[in-house]
Parts: C-alpha cells; sequence; structure tokens
C-alpha cells in the first residue's frame, strides 16, 4: 500500500518522501550511541558491486506482467518466478518456502546466518490493486519502458522494491557473503485487501530481531531533479472502524413518538464530529517534527515546532488541527463515514448505523479508544459496536544501529540529506509485525519525484534510473545489518 510522495510527505511529517539526519538529529535528539554507529558504519570498507541494474529490471519487467490482482490467483505464479530467480543464484529448495493460502500465498527466502542471533526480516507485498486495461494509455500488466520510465500496475507499488529486494538477495548469495544474521525476505500476497497473508507471517516469523519494508519511507526528489528529503517510517496510526447503531420498535410515520433512531443517532455523530482527542507525541514526533518545521517554515512550520517541545500548547494545536495536512500526527482522530437508517419513506425508522472510521494513535488500546466514544456520545440508547479486525501496534524505536544504516546508505546516494523519522496514517505490513513485537522500519530505496507517483491511479510508473541507486541502497543495509 505505497502512498504517493506528495501524500506520505503530507502524512509522514512531510516527508518521503546542510548537516545529514545523523549528523543533524544525533546532537540534538538522539542518544551518543547513534552518532557513534554513524561513525563506525562511515568508515566501513566499501561493498561489492550491487546486483546487475539490467537483471533487476528484467526482474521488475517480469513482475509487473504477472497480474496479481485479487480474484486472478497469480500471486503463486508470481512467487514461483521469484524463486526461480533464487535459485538460479544458488538457493536451496530448502531455502525457498511458498505457502498458498487460498487463492494467494506466502514466499519466504532465507540467505543463511553463520550465528544464532535472531534473523532480520525484508518485508514487500506481491499483490497489486485492480487496474482497468479500458482506463490506461497502456495495458496495465505488459511492462513498457518508454521515455525513461517503466510503466504498469505495481511498478511502484510494490513490485519495485520488491524486485530490487530480490535480486539483491540473489547478488548476495552470488558473491558468497555469509551474514551473521540470517537474512529472510518474506513477501505477503494481499497486502492490498485482507491482510490475511501478512498476518500468517507475522505470526510465524515473530521473533524475528526487525523488519525492513520496502513499501515504507523513500526519497522525494524536487522537479529541479535533486533529491530533497528521505524518510524512515517507524511507525503507523491503527485503523479501526467503530459500528455505532440505534434500534426502535418502528411504526407508522403518521404516529410519530418521542423517539427517533435516525435523529438519535444523528445526535450521537454531532456529538464525535464536535469531539477532539487529546494530542500526543511520541519518540517519531519530537525527533521528525522540528525537522519538518524547518522544511516547511511558516506558521505551520511554527506550530509544528511548538507542539514538539510542549504537547499542550493550545495555540499550536489549534493551528495543527486546522491543517489537514497535519491534523492527523497529532493524536487520535475519529469521523462518521456512513450512515444508513430506515427501511421506508413512510415509516419510522427500526435501526439506524453509521460507521465511525478511527487512525489511533500508535500504543493506543482500541478498546480505550471505543470506550472514549461511548462516553463522547453519552446517550445508552446508542451501541459502540468494536472492530472485530482491529489490534494496536506501537511505534518502532529508533535504533541506532538501523538509523546509521539507513543514513549511510542514502547519504552514499546524496550526501547530507535530511532523513526524518515518519508516522503513517495508514497501513502496510509492518503494522502486524509490530503488533508482534518485531520493530519495522519503512526503507525503501526508491526515490522519485512527486509527479511521478501513480501508485494505485493510472499510468502508474517508476523511473528507470531509480533502479541502480535502489540496487546499492539495498545492498548497503543488508551487508550493514547481518553483521
Amino acid at each position: 500500500m505505497r502512498i504517493g510522495i506528495d501524500a506520505m510527505v503530507i502524512h509522514f511529517y512531510l516527508l518521503r518522501r546542510g548537516a545529514g539526519w545523523l549528523g543533524w538529529v544525533s546532537m540534538r535528539n538522539l542518544t551518543a550511541p547513534v552518532a557513534l554507529a554513524a561513525a563506525l558504519l562511515a568508515a566501513a570498507p566499501v561493498h561489492a558491486k550491487p546486483a546487475d541494474t539490467d537483471a533487476a529490471k528484467k526482474i521488475l519487467k517480469d513482475s509487473i506482467a504477472i497480474p496479481t490482482v485479487m480474484g486472478r490467483g497469480k500471486v503463486p505464479e508470481l512467487a514461483a518466478y521469484y524463486a526461480s530467480v533464487l535459485k538460479a543464484a544458488g538457493y536451496a529448495d530448502t531455502d525457498i518456502e511458498i505457502t498458498p493460502m487460498g487463492e494467494t500465498a506466502t514466499f519466504a527466502a532465507t540467505l543463511q546466518g553463520t550465528t544464532k542471533q535472531k534473523p532480520i526480516v525484508l518485508l514487500g507485498h506481491m499483490d497489486v490493486v485492480e487496474a482497468d486495461p479500458k482506463d490506461w494509455t497502456r495495458d496495465p500488466f505488459v511492462p513498457v519502458e518508454e521515455n525513461g520510465y517503466i510503466f504498469g500496475r505495481g511498478s511502484e507499488d510494490n513490485k519495485f522494491d520488491v524486485s530490487m529486494m530480490v535480486a539483491t538477495m540473489a547478488q548476495l548469495k552470488k558473491d558468497g557473503f555469509k551474514p551473521k544474521r540470517s537474512i529472510i525476505l518474506l513477501l505477503s500476497g494481499d497486502e492490498e485487501t485482507s491482510m490475511t497473508t501478512t498476518r500468517a507471517l507475522a505470526a510465524k516469523y515473530k521473533n524475528a530481531e526487525f523488519a525492513l519494508n520496502g513499501d515504507g519511507g523513500g526519497g522525494l526528489i524536487g522537479e529541479d531533479g535533486k533529491p530533497k528529503y528521505y524518510g524512515l517510517q517507524a511507525g503507523e496510526k491503527t485503523y479501526a472502524d467503530f459500528t455505532l447503531e440505534v434500534t426502535n420498535p418502528g411504526g407508522h410515520s403518521s404516529r410519530p413518538g418521542a423517539v427517533n433512531a435516525i435523529a438519535e443517532l444523528s445526535e450521537a455523530l454531532a456529538r464525535i464530529g464536535a469531539y477532539r482527542f487529546t494530542p500526543q507525541q511520541n519518540e517519531l514526533t519530537k525527533v521528525g517534527m522540528p525537522i519538518v518545521a524547518d522544511q516547511v517554515g511558516g506558521d505551520i512550520g511554527a506550530a509544528l515546532k511548538a507542539f514538539a517541545a510542549d504537547p499542550s500548547d493550545a495555540k499550536a494545536i489549534a493551528a495543527i488541527r486546522a491543517d489537514p495536512e497535519y491534523v492527523g500526527q497529532i493524536g487520535t482522530t475519529c469521523v462518521p463515514t456512513l450512515v444508513k437508517g430506515g427501511h421506508a419513506e413512510n415509516a419510522l425508522p427500526q435501526r439506524a448505523t453509521a460507521n465511525i472510521n478511527c487512525r489511533i494513535f500508535p500504543g493506543v488500546p482500541v478498546e480505550e479508544v471505543r470506550a472514549e466514544l461511548v462516553k463522547v456520545i453519552g446517550d445508552p440508547g446508542v451501541t459502540v459496536n468494536p472492530d472485530p479486525d482491529a489490534s494496536a501496534s506501537d511505534a518502532s524505536p529508533l535504533r541506532p544501529d538501523v538509523m546509521a544504516a539507513v543514513a549511510k546508505a542514502v547519504h552514499a546516494r546524496a550526501p547530507g540529506l535530511p532523513i526524518i523519522p515518519s508516522m503513517s496514517a495508514g497501513a502496510t505490513d509492518s503494522y502486524h509485525f509490530r503488533i508482534q513485537g518485531v520493530p519495522s522500519y519503512g526503507v525503501a530505496g526508491l526515490f522519485s519525484k512527486a509527479s511521478d507517483s501513480y501508485a494505485h491511479g493510472l499510468n502508474e510508473r517508476v523511473p528507470v534510473d531509480a533502479i541502480a541507486p535502489a540496487l546499492a541502497h539495498w545492498d548497503s543495509l543488508l551487508r550493514d545489518l547481518s553483521k
């Protein structure tokens, strides 16, 4: 579920996607171990050359050509293709596991480590959203290289970084690289829909040291072609839908009584619409907001900086809440999104329901939010039914080793580029790994312009010249973090 660059910049503290992040942030916001880790990595020898660009391009094009949308049963075919690429590089049959789950599947490939340390897992998803060929300029499932881009559904979300990870895993095997920690590439098969495969993978690999997700984070390139900043996704808000329900005996509309299901529900919705949850902050907001404030400037920049320093600053809170680009970053939000009621034009409604969509701040229990909604409504006649599929996940800690490795990989491409820890209002596979206690980080290798981001949209594309630096990015991360 890769979010377009503009939206990601907005919802992840103007990010995504002077001094670099480690040089700037470590002195002001983080601890000495981060700076030490950065210094050690900076002094490390140059790596062997990353995977071949042409080989990675072929993997990407071959991936796009397999239409892994829900209902077509093509995910197992793509999983088998990735297995063939890795086996050709030297992986044994026992290193690869494809597990069918209904019409889809999960994929796991392991580069065995030399120690018993907990493994590192790499995350991505093989499925893509549907695309209607009638609406596209080119067939969405026929990869086309044209004008410096590769077009096709899933080219950005998420087959670009999945292909780069597969190519890098293949190259590491060919090089005879022996990591201390096992590196396990895990690919889900229904991230864009039910995430059933994601939950299965998270439960099976919950002993991992941490996860690196190619479906989050990444770099933003300005329209002038220069990198602007890089986002590292370290948290996601919990998605939860609550159902409000009011039931009445009903009757003839010519004989209205004192209680009306639709009217009673309307009053509850008005209270929720006017309610604001208490503002919150965490490590991501404390570190990320001041950097974004410097990038944005103006009144909103001043408000972000003030909130980071004092989350009770009423003036800053009011300014941020008035801006839809940032309101989701300072706490839980709940809004009505669907309403249903009544059964006939000339009858009193027997039932009225409404959906309340909440994006819950990391670490806040789902039931706690439901209880707060009940209190806000203040009417025992309105039932607030829980979301059975919602589970809370906390933000991941900003580990010094991960932060330093990301800084090294990013700055090898763009020296001094700001790196901003970020929190997503949406959900990726990382969400379910965090629920299982696995710290997870969106560290995509894709750098692109905001104007080039068409994930989930028409004529989705990625720049061809993004392939080589993305391969170097993943090669650097995996070699450094598996030591």
